[in-house]
């Protein structure tokens, strides 16, 4: 049943499609940071527009499965910080909603789009060829990322109401990385995995 609509992902126009939208919405990801990028040193600044870069792995995944090749090391960075990021998104802005801030059209539309992250990493993981070394490349850049945010304080901008549980949401950012990770390995490294060809 799986392998059906699983094969209907890696069709040229849905590839295409997704690329229509994963392009346009990294530029406005990379927008949405544009003030706290003003505000960052620029040693800090490839670790801070964390959901854009994570769609922008993405995007070079997408070119390599329309040239019909895989890119792996931006599969294994798409993959880990896909998942991250698109979860994460969707946690803190649904927290920020719970802490008193309204419940906007952006928020909504910020939690569908970050939950479609996710989603792309899971669909488009049996069509990865990763190796181990990628795998560690990934766990290594997303532990990095989470030491800049908040060991350096380059995290993204949060609402006012979850300032108070900075450490918590530290500590939560850390373990979810490391569950990505995991997530990828399970997907794409393990021997009865499902494996496709584009």
């Amino acid at each position: 049943m799986i392998l059906p609509i699983l094969s209907y992902f890696r069709k040229t126009y849905v590839l295409l499609l997704l690329l229509l939208i994963n392009v346009p919405g990294t530029i406005y990801g990379f927008v949405w940071y544009w003030n706290q990028l003003k505000a960052t040193p620029w040693y800090f600044t490839p670790f801070v527009p964390d959901s854009p870069t994570a769609s922008l792995f993405f995007v070079f995944v997408l070119i390599a499965f329309l040239l019909k090749t895989n890119w792996p090391l931006f599969e294994a960075l798409a993959g880990v910080t896909l998942i991250k990021y698109g979860i994460w998104a969707v946690v803190m802005n649904s927290s920020s909603v719970m802490a008193g801030a309204p419940l906007t059209s952006d928020i909504i539309m910020l939690n569908l789009s970050h939950a479609g992250m996710a989603i792309q990493a899971l669909i488009y993981a049996p069509y990865f060829r990763i190796k181990p070394w990628h795998l560690i490349v990934a766990l290594i850049w997303t532990v990095h990322n989470d030491i800049i945010d908040y060991v350096f304080g380059m995290f993204p901008w949060l609402s006012s109401g979850l300032m108070p549980y900075l450490s918590q949401i530290g500590y939560f950012t850390f373990w979810l990385g490391l569950f990505s990770v995991g997530c990828i390995y399970w997907l794409c490294l393990r021997k009865d995995r499902l494996q496709l060809s584009l």
